[in-house]
């Protein structure tokens, strides 16, 4: 049976319902992970799950160690990655509240370890990253999400922004004219890593807010933090089908 790890984001960063058995302390060669990796039962099954962003909610988007917590994770025994994602909402049909599985992604970060090949090596390594998100994990997800009666939508651009900070409207419209859909901080290297130690990908995005222009006013994050907590019983109750079936 698939043992599947679950990457918390924002909104997320314990899993209620998830019966301990282990927090692990993983060391990892680059570095300690964002929390420990917790190991423990839900919907049934045995899981993994990380706080990409710490628990209490503390390291910002560019300075996650993602590779420490993709190694982390492979080491723990994970096999395929669920990673959940709050976004903004660029398309018309990605309003507030709304799910997105996206089936490709641009990186407009910088300056980010972005990869495990690199520094002294054998020789260079290169993967196809023409599809960055695995298929039948994304199957799953939108079956589950229909079955939950979520609005979603099974395709989507993810563009990926460094942060911290929010999108200017300029931003947005160049991120919308390059074929954008939904726009977040946490979607790579994380996706890219993962496909280099050759784990299954998959993200459950929520959008938490319009992208900046997409509103008549301004984002606040009293509205993110609204739309966080209406979404994840959502969230939790589609990752329990997923992991249930």
């Amino acid at each position: 049976m698939t043992v599947y790890a679950i990457i918390g984001g924002t909104g997320l960063t314990q899993l209620e319902g998830l019966t301990l058995s282990a927090a692990l302390n993983i060391d990892t060669p680059y570095g300690a992970p964002s929390a420990p990796v917790l190991r423990g039962n839900y919907a049934g099954r045995e899981v993994l799950f990380l706080a990409r962003h710490g628990h209490p909610h503390r390291i910002p988007p560019h300075q996650v160690n993602y590779r420490a917590n993709l190694w982390a994770l492979k080491q723990a025994g994970a096999e395929a990655i669920l990673a959940v994602n709050a976004v903004g909402g660029i398309h018309p049909a990605m309003g507030t509240g709304h799910f997105c599985v996206p089936h490709q992604i641009i990186d407009y970060s910088w300056g980010r370890e972005h990869t495990f090949f690199a520094g002294e090596l054998d020789h260079v390594t290169h993967v196809d990253f023409s599809y960055p998100y695995d298929e039948r994990l994304r199957r799953q997800l939108t079956a589950a999400l229909m079955a939950e009666s979520c609005a979603y939508s099974g395709h989507g651009v993810y563009a990926c922004t460094q942060g911290p900070r929010l999108e200017s409207v300029a931003e947005i419209a160049r991120l919308e004219r390059d074929g954008c859909d939904i726009v977040g901080m946490t979607g790579m290297p994380e996706a890219v890593l993962a496909r280099e130690l050759e784990l299954p990908y998959a993200c459950l995005a929520l959008v938490v807010n319009p992208a900046a222009g997409k509103s008549s006013g301004v984002i606040t994050m009293a509205e993110i933090e609204r739309a966080l907590a209406d979404g994840m019983n959502q969230v939790k109750a589609v990752l329990a089908r997923v992991l249930g079936a």
